[in-house]
């Protein structure tokens, strides 16, 4: 396959996130790219974005969990934020993206007793990830997002969504990010949302996710979903609730969750007031408090 890498220079003086990038090969010749912070040795907590945005997002969540003596460890997935982009949609599918995200976490970095926390695709990977290897987790947390199947419809604002994607003559990521907070971004934020795509050619990933969703019953994905909902509804593996009350596309997944989840029984539950979609952008550092109390109890 073509693969873009984005030149260094647009990654300088993001806001606050002064991390160092580092980089792991995860098999189809991509680099993978990853930030940490904390002690290195610390419960390792798994941070994994979702459509359009990158490990940025996770900034204000890295700084509670630092601070709370854990290992934050937050990845680009492939084709976002510093990652390789394979430069043809064709080139991503749901498959690809679970093993070069297992990859990166259990290959290259080794990680036991993870707590995973997935927001958006993140979810969907995530998800797939503690169902195919659950002895490798030790916890899950579930933000704004879910494990689709097609055998459910998605909501109409999804596939609006999905819609404008896939018909923008020019995919303006950052307009994207803003449309999913509550909050409004600073100019430089949503600079450092734009930075990974100096061109259209380095945005096949995000024009490829929502297309990737499984939407119908005999989506290439749906089988591997359905054995993942399986597996994750009878594993004991403490299982974290944290929705935003402002999430028109993954919202109604949340009852769902904490009703299926067997591990999600006997848990308060918090639900992150004033939020949107990226809960990350609108309340990151109360979401970090509560990953962290999570980890710790």
């Amino acid at each position: 396959m073509d693969v873009l890498r984005t030149p260094d220079e647009r990654f300088a003086d993001l806001p606050g996130f002064p991390y160092e990038p580092r980089y792991a090969e995860v098999g189809d010749g991509l680099r993978m790219a990853y930030v940490e912070a904390g002690p290195a040795d610390g419960p390792p907590v798994l941070l994994l974005h979702g459509e359009p945005s990158w490990s940025f997002l996770y900034r204000h969540v890295m700084e509670k969990l630092a601070g709370a003596g854990l290992r934050a460890i937050a990845p680009d997935l492939v084709g976002f934020g510093r990652s390789d982009k394979p430069a043809k949609p064709e080139d991503h599918s749901y498959a690809r993206h679970v093993e070069w995200t297992r990859a990166l976490a259990f290959d290259a970095l080794g990680l036991q007793g993870v707590t995973v926390v997935g927001q958006d695709w993140g979810g969907l990977i995530g998800l797939r990830l503690v169902a195919e290897h659950p002895h490798r987790f030790a916890r899950v947390v579930a933000a704004n997002t879910g494990l689709p199947t097609g055998d459910i419809p998605m909501p109409e604002v999804w596939h609006r969504f999905r819609e404008a994607v896939a018909s923008a003559p020019v995919l303006d990521v950052a307009r994207f990010v803003q449309s999913g907070c509550a909050t409004t971004l600073p100019d430089d934020v949503r600079r450092a949302y734009d930075a990974p795509f100096p061109s259209e050619e380095h945005k096949a990933g995000p024009r490829a996710m929502p297309g990737l969703v499984p939407t119908t019953p005999d989506d290439p994905a749906s089988e591997a979903n359905r054995a993942a909902w399986a597996t994750l509804t009878t594993l004991d593996l403490p299982f974290l609730v944290a929705f935003s009350d402002g999430d028109p596309i993954t919202g109604g997944m949340a009852p769902i969750l904490k009703k299926s989840m067997a591990g999600a029984a006997g848990i308060e539950h918090p639900v992150i007031k004033g939020a949107g979609h990226f809960l990350q952008e609108d309340a990151g550092p109360e979401l970090g408090e509560i990953v962290a109390a999570f980890v710790r109890e």
